[in-house]
């Protein structure tokens, strides 16, 4: 079959290899669709510290079940299913406080397990230990379920900032397909307004067309902060959440929060550069929250699906470009390049 291999950073081969065997604690699935994300550009350039190569890369997946275990139950040839990418051991402390998403010995496909840009992939035991592989609801196409992965996460962010009904004004910096999401789920919740911040034009374009945020706010020309508050008659917003790898945007976070608000350090910063200036007397007088969020916990996937089946958060729409396996690599330079909100991959 044909797959994506990461060997090293800029050594990323679309090659043929053996088809994955099942075993008897495993599914394998025929793969319809693994999205991509910036993510995989990062590794596609700088390699990871958790991958271990020759590997399959991908880890938005969905797909068919073609064969299953002697020892695993309920599932049956045909099913549709979409797998998790950030798997807990389901056995530490902060799996057992039901903190998955912080596993200290979270692993994830695509990194220590084969991933999704092949033909057939194996989902391993790791996966089913935690009730990881999810049932595609009926009317959720292949597509769309690739994405419950990245919304899960979004789904983390907001939950342990309670976004919802009460919050007059959410402000989302970054424009790209997670900030898109943050603002269709802040919507579902209850919020009022939802301002998206971006610097870069035609993205803040695309995106604002398809996820119509309240307010568009160009970076480059304005000062952000003083535009939000002047939307907001001087009090600042709610909720900040910083869906970009920008200091700034973390900076400017802080500086706009209303009194009592609550900030999500979603996007990480360049391991080169983590560090921000924060005056922590806004801190402290305004009694905000700053709370970082890291990736998903399997509940947070089925919670995605749900969300995208009900129709609380369309994401069709999301997806702009689909291209087969063989052009994967096109993918990647889309995404790196802005072009696309979200480029799924159809093996």
């Amino acid at each position: 079959m044909r797959a994506l291999r990461f060997y090293a950073p800029e050594d990323v081969r679309l090659e043929d290899v053996p088809e994955p065997q099942c075993g008897p604690d495993e599914v394998k699935l025929r793969v319809r669709n693994c999205s991509t994300c910036g993510t995989d550009v990062k590794i596609l350039h700088n390699g990871h510290q958790n991958m271990t190569p020759p590997r399959t890369m991908g880890h938005e997946i969905a797909g068919e079940v073609v064969e299953v275990g002697a020892e695993v139950g309920g599932w049956s040839v045909g099913d549709r299913a979409q797998v998790i990418a950030a798997v807990p051991d389901g056995e530490c402390y902060e799996c057992r406080r039901g903190w998955m998403a912080v596993c200290e010995n979270q692993t994830s496909v695509g990194y220590q397990y084969d991933g999704g840009f092949a033909e057939y992939m194996v989902v391993p035991r790791q996966v089913l230990k935690v009730d990881g592989l999810n049932r595609i609801p009926d009317g959720v196409g292949f597509d769309e379920a690739s994405v419950a992965e990245p919304f899960a996460c979004v789904i983390n962010a907001q939950e342990l900032i309670g976004v919802g009904e009460g919050d007059e004004t959410v402000v989302v910096f970054g424009a790209g397909p997670i900030g898109c999401l943050h603002t269709r789920l802040a919507r579902a919740n209850g919020a009022g307004r939802v301002f998206l911040i971006d610097v870069l034009a035609d993205r803040l374009a695309m995106s604002a067309k398809a996820v119509e945020p309240d307010e568009v706010i160009n970076g480059r020309e304005v000062d952000v902060v003083e535009r939000v508050k002047e939307l907001t008659g001087g009090r600042g917003a709610d909720v900040v959440i910083t869906a970009t790898a920008a200091n700034v945007a973390q900076e400017q976070a802080i500086a706009m929060a209303a009194r009592r608000g609550r900030i999500s350090f979603f996007g990480g910063l360049p391991k080169t550069n983590p560090y921000i200036q924060c005056d922590s007397n806004l801190v402290h007088y305004r009694e905000l929250m700053i709370m970082g969020a890291n990736g998903s916990a399997p509940s947070h996937n089925k919670r995605a699906l749900e969300y995208i089946a009900s129709g609380q958060v369309p994401v069709k729409d999301l997806i702009t470009v689909h291209l087969p396996l063989d052009r994967v690599l096109d993918a990647f330079d889309i995404v790196a390049k802005g072009e696309a909100i979200k480029v799924t991959v159809e093996p």
